[in-house]
């Protein structure tokens, strides 16, 4: 899966260009005018990296970055300034507040590339996320979101689709999954699991993902 890029620019052609030259790499990229672009953007999905113009009409780029940097779901996506301030104070703005990078304009598209394919890497490295086909597990948020949108999930769902994402493809037995999510000690009904393996396949599917759970009888369950 491409890695996804927001951009916010109020110059349609720096858009066009960002929108040209991005989509034609590795990555799939989206361009805004504005912050409620935007922000409106990211409810429906979070993107790998921001790219953000300090000097737009509206809302400038350092507050878009601010609150970014304040909201649970973005604080750790990376953002690289694209800016004509070339002054060091205006680098030194973005960077405190939280800012990964400041590329001055006009800049090249091949060294813009770079710059995000590197902020990219390190994120990831820094991160402590797992993934399987359009899940992604995002242990230090707690979170498991598909294709970038949050699903809403109860503690043992959590544990349950973050053990079968660690163990895709591979068949896991009940018993296994029982001590794994519920504890050596759990004395419950026995249908338990199977309950919330139901609930967390209506969500999943609800919410569009390609993976799916499947029963193995007399066995237990896989996620392909």
């Amino acid at each position: 899966m491409k890695n996804l890029i927001y951009a916010v620019e109020d110059e349609p052609s720096i858009r066009e260009l960002y929108y040209v030259a991005l989509n034609g790499t590795d990555f799939e990229a989206l361009c805004f005018k504005d912050a409620e672009e935007l922000f409106d953007a990211v409810k429906a999905r979070v993107p790998d990296l921001f790219i953000l113009d300090i000097m737009l009409e509206k809302t400038d780029g350092y507050d878009i970055l601010a609150k970014l940097k304040e909201q649970t779901e973005t604080a750790d996506i990376p953002c690289i300034i694209v800016s004509a301030k070339v002054e060091e104070v205006s680098k030194v703005i973005g960077l405190n507040l939280g800012a990964d990078d400041y590329i001055a304009k006009p800049f090249g598209i091949l060294e813009l590339i770079a710059r995000i394919k590197a902020n990219i890497r390190k994120s990831k490295k820094t991160s402590k996320q797992k993934a399987y086909k359009d899940l992604t597990v995002d242990e230090l948020k707690h979170t498991v979101t598909v294709a970038g949108k949050a699903l809403p999930l109860t503690n043992k769902e959590y544990k349950l689709i973050d053990l079968m994402i660690s163990n895709a493809e591979t068949v896991m037995n009940r018993e296994d999954i029982f001590k794994s999510v519920w504890g050596e000690d759990y004395m419950g009904e026995t249908r338990t699991l199977d309950m919330h393996v139901k609930e967390l396949r209506k969500k999943i599917a609800d919410y569009g993902s390609v993976c799916v759970i499947e029963t193995v009888r007399s066995v237990g369950y896989v996620i392909k």
